[in-house]
């Protein structure tokens, strides 16, 4: 404000803004762990035949790294989206109380209202949120294993 930026404070608690910058800090080690993981095994003279090809920076980047490291993009994606389906903790902490989430309602419903079967009702729910990406990577990953092995 003293820098004439801006003209009120800014409402860094309370608000969806906060949650989502708060999920992100926590939750951003297993996405870029993973990521790097698989990049670190990129040979670069895959890169460098893109380039001696006649390919752009981006270009290389987008045909060459990316599908190179799909599997840790995948498993990072997996390893970001289970624990932040469920997370009350970081809502609970910077979202106030108009925020709802999966793990707030959750919360709420078994610890609050004492409703067990709502409760258990969402519970199933977010176990198949679960499996399903997860049954969907393996059917993925048997397909790559079943291209690959030698006919």
């Amino acid at each position: 404000m003293k820098l004439n930026l801006i003209c009120d404070p800014l409402q860094l608690l309370d608000n969806d803004a906060a949650v989502c910058l708060g999920i992100i800090y926590c939750y951003l080690p297993f996405m870029v762990f993973p990521i790097y993981a698989s990049l670190i095994k990129i040979n670069d003279d895959f890169i460098e035949a893109a380039h001696d090809l006649g390919c752009p920076p981006w270009r290389a980047f987008w045909y060459v790294t990316v599908p190179l490291s799909k599997q840790g993009i995948i498993a990072g994606l997996i390893l970001v989206f289970l624990p932040s389906i469920g997370e009350f903790v970081i809502p609970e902490i910077l979202g106030g109380p108009e925020t709802v989430t999966i793990g707030r309602v959750l919360w709420w419903e078994f610890f609050n209202n004492r409703n067990w079967p709502l409760a258990s009702a969402i519970a199933v729910l977010m176990v198949l949120l679960f499996v399903i990406p997860i049954m969907v990577l393996k059917n993925r990953q048997l397909e790559a294993i079943e291209k690959a092995a030698p006919q």
